[in-house]
Parts: structure tokens; sequence; C-alpha cells
């Protein structure tokens, strides 16, 4: 670090940051799903990584019919589109078959959606090859701009950024400024009221768990934006998805956005001066000595008693 001047320091801060708000982006799409459906049903989802995946290789394939299509420049949109409703419709179908026959059993979620994210690399692995593939970006998200002399942001960071607070903002107008949002957090504070009252509360679960592996996939379109994709894309991520949602505290919003933000930065920045896992080392060291002091996470969901 004392080979730089402070000039450089200050640039490579910037630049680092700007990479760690890249990576904050991402990461918080991909909590926002998780904690939708660990901290709202307390579903512990290890295929949660898989989901992301299957919004990375809708992408790639769209991808692919654009370039033969010679759309490129107009596909992206309508790629993260269809990277949602995928993996909606397929979150839809494992909570019907798989999920609703454990909820209360939170080991025995972990053990089956851990199986299940096996079969999906498999099945990724099979479709697609074992080798990393990327998607064709159009025009408009290539290249870069430079704010100061020294300081180059890419024009896909910032798309990626804008694409997490679009659907950082629906999600807080879904839970909190919506009918059906409100279902979701009346049946997870009282479920047999809620029920009592006529939700119902089956749906809610399929709806809420269906919903958090959309947003998942959307986290996926975002990703080939910044890297390539193969079956074990998504297991890359798990881990600091769920270290995102504990540590900003199950089922805050902000919670979540908070911890997204410092991880990201913390690791971005870290990684540059030390080797990448003695950032990703000292990271999380620092969580683990927080939530030693404070174990319901940066902000506790507040409970009636």
């Amino acid at each position: 670090m004392f080979e730089y001047t402070m000039e450089e320091v200050g640039n490579i801060v910037v630049m680092q940051g700007f990479s760690g708000l890249s990576l904050f982006s991402v990461l918080l799409l991909m909590a926002l799903g998780l904690a939708i459906i660990f901290g709202q049903m307390g579903v512990i989802n290890m295929a949660h990584g898989e989901f992301m995946a299957v919004g990375a290789y809708t992408t790639v394939m769209m991808s692919k019919l654009a370039v033969a299509y010679d759309i490129v420049n107009s596909y992206f949109v309508f790629a993260i589109i269809a990277a949602f409703i995928l993996a909606f419709w397929i979150g839809y179908g494992v909570e019907f078959l798989l999920i609703r026959h454990l909820y209360k059993r939170p080991l025995d979620t972990l053990l089956a959606t851990w199986g299940l994210s096996l079969v999906m690399q498999q099945i990724f692995r099979s479709a697609f090859g074992a080798k990393e593939v990327s998607a064709e970006l159009p025009e408009w998200l290539l290249g870069s701009f430079q704010p100061t002399e020294g300081i180059d942001i890419p024009i896909n960071g910032v798309f990626v950024m804008a694409l997490a607070l679009v659907v950082t903002v629906g999600v807080y107008l879904y839970m909190f400024r919506s009918r059906a949002g409100l279902r979701v957090r009346a049946t997870v504070q009282n479920r047999v009221m809620a029920g009592a009252v006529g939700i119902n509360t089956k749906q809610v679960d399929r709806l809420t768990f269906a919903l958090g592996c959309g947003i998942a996939g959307v986290a996926g379109a975002a990703f080939t934006t910044i890297a390539s994709t193969g079956p074990t894309t998504g297991s890359l991520y798990i881990v600091d998805s769920f270290m995102v949602v504990v540590f900003g505290g199950a089922a805050s919003l902000m919670g979540t956005i908070a911890s997204a933000f410092g991880i990201a930065q913390a690791q971005s920045i870290l990684q540059f001066f030390m080797t990448s896992s003695m950032g990703k080392v000292a990271t999380l060291m620092t969580i683990v000595v927080i939530l030693m002091l404070k174990p319901e996470g940066l902000f506790a969901s507040k409970v009636r008693k």
C-alpha cells in the first residue's frame, strides 16, 4: 500500500469502491430474494444460487437468439423479464412439489434444497456444458466514462446499480404498500389468525417463495453483465447472500441493503491490498465479531410482546 502516492491510493479506493458497488448490486438482488424466503418464511434455501444461474442462462440463451436475429441492442430488458418469469415459475413448482411438505423443519429444508442445488447444477452441466459461457451485451452496456482523470467507471456497473435500485423499490412497495404484501406479513406474524380472516396462507407461501426465486433470476441476468456463467456460479454467491441476510437482520429490508453495501465494499477494497482469500477472511471475522456483540443483526425486526 505504501508503494502508492496518496493520489493513487485515492483513485484506487474510488475505483475499487465502485467495483464494490457492482458486487453490492448483485449481492443485494440475491439477498433480497433470500430475505423474502428466509426472513419471511424461515426456509433455508440452499438452491437460491441456482435460481440465479437460471436467470443467467436464460439471458445467455436469449443473447444467442438476439445475435441470430440481429437484435442485440434491444433484447436485454426482455431477457431480464424472461429471467424473472422463468425463475418465478420454477420456484413456484419447487414450493408445490417439495418445500410445502417441509415447513417448520429448517434442517430438512436445508438438506432438501442442498440436494436440489446439486440436481440443478447437473442439469446446467448437461444442458450447457461444464465451461463458463457469456452473454452478448448490447452496445449501450459497453465501455466506460471518466468523471476525473485516472478514474474509469464502467457503464454496465451503473446499469446493474440502477436495476438493483428499481428492484429494491419494487420489493418495498410490494411488501409494505400493497394488499399482497400485507397478506404476506399477516401470514408471517400469525398464520392461524391470517387463515381465520380468509387469507389463503398456502397460496401466500407459494407466491412468496416464487417471488424470492424470481428476484434471484433477475440477479442472474444482472450478473451476466459483469462475469461469465457456469454450472456452479450460483453456489459461489450463496454463502455471501446468507451472510448479508443474517448480518443485516432477517426480515429487515434496510438491514439487507446496509449489510450488502458494507460487505461488498469491504471485500472489494481489502482484496486489492490483500489477497482475495485474506480479504474475505478479514470481512468474515469482522462480521463474526459484530454478530457476537449484536446477535440479532444490524437491524432487528420489531416484535410485539
